[in-house]
């Protein structure tokens, strides 16, 4: 793809994220996520391989099916009480369709399938727009009209998400899958708390944008697409494997780590406001997405040993990344050390 189309398309993904973030009429915000999935398709199908193709029809299907969605529930919205504003979802079955739509634009589950299967057919770089960027407009739309949301649905998702994200992420030996099931654990965390503490929910996801970041340029540093990649990788990059499972460890919501300090804000506001069911669930599925993390560490750093060669890139791999990457992700990772915590 040639750097002036790369441009354009980027460029469509900003804009598109900022009229949606920015926006007061569901139009406008409509137009937004639109922009959004016209412009990460083409990025998804450049590789021209079956497996590409199948993934950006799969994102395209569902982005469209939860826009449409998206547009029937502002417009019975609209119907009922005679305005377009975003702040203003009176219609409990507007309401409903709404979360609906915005748990399938962001795959929480049960709106989830999608999500594994597009990050698996897409390049790391493409997976990691998808998995950050891209969760930026429907969560805008969220935090905006977070009191009107359905606090019932939004827990029950929560609770399935964290459960399907831990349980299904314990089979996968690809990275990507990893990634993918990781993301719908940590929107899960998210979603039960938007209706309760919206501060949380903004806390929440920029570490996870940071804490997301910074292992997929990892692993794009390292060129590990599954498991065995990830246990030859300290052979050739100790320093880097060694930050990588910080960042693993972190995500996991290791103690005294960053990733910590958001799970333990969301339990205990869950608890504050008696629902100790949901927060034993979601503390207790922490513990199925942590096996796989630790499990994923562990084979990155079993091999670190003073074995280590100079050789800038494995057998058979041509380095696929330059330096500048290496100097924004290494300083990144540094903000995965344990010095938020105490905030608390």
């Amino acid at each position: 793809m040639s750097p002036t189309t790369m441009t354009i398309l980027i460029s469509s993904l900003a804009t598109g994220t900022i009229i949606t973030a920015s926006s007061h009429h569901w139009l406008m915000a409509w137009v937004g996520l639109e922009m959004n999935t016209l412009a990460i398709i083409p990025m998804i199908s450049k590789q021209h391989h079956p497996r590409a193709t199948e993934a950006a029809t799969k994102y395209f299907l569902t982005q469209a099916a939860a826009s449409a969605t998206i547009l029937f529930s502002s417009t019975t919205n609209a119907w009922q009480t005679g305005t377009w504003d975003i702040t203003n979802m009176t219609s409990p079955t507007a309401n409903m369709l709404l979360t609906m739509a915005l748990a399938m634009k962001l795959g929480l589950a049960p709106m989830h399938f999608w999500l594994p299967e597009v990050l698996q057919g897409s390049t790391i770089k493409t997976a990691l727009i998808i998995t950050t960027w891209q969760k930026l407009a429907p969560m805008a739309l969220i935090f905006t009209m977070s009191n009107a949301l359905p606090t019932t649905a939004l827990l029950t998702m929560a609770m399935i998400s964290t459960l399907l994200g831990g349980w299904a992420g314990l089979n996968q030996t690809q990275t990507r899958k990893i990634m993918a099931y990781s993301s719908i654990a940590h929107l899960g965390w998210m979603a039960a708390i938007t209706t309760i503490m919206p501060n949380i929910l903004t806390l929440n996801l920029i570490l996870y944008l940071l804490m997301t970041t910074s292992m997929f340029y990892t692993l794009i540093l390292l060129n590990s697409k599954n498991i065995k990649d990830m246990a030859t990788s300290p052979t050739t990059s100790p320093t880097t494997t060694t930050l990588a499972m910080l960042t693993l460890l972190s995500l996991g919501g290791l103690p005294p780590l960053t990733g910590f300090m958001p799970k333990w804000l969301i339990i205990e506001e869950l608890t504050t406001q008696n629902l100790t069911t949901t927060a034993t669930i979601l503390a207790l599925s922490a513990l199925l997405s942590l096996f796989f993390y630790l499990r994923l560490s562990y084979s990155s750093t079993i091999t670190l040993s003073p074995n280590t060669t100079t050789t800038k890139h494995k057998w058979r791999f041509k380095p696929t990344i330059n330096t500048t990457l290496l100097t924004v992700t290494l300083p990144t990772s540094l903000l995965m050390l344990p010095i938020t915590p105490m905030i608390c």
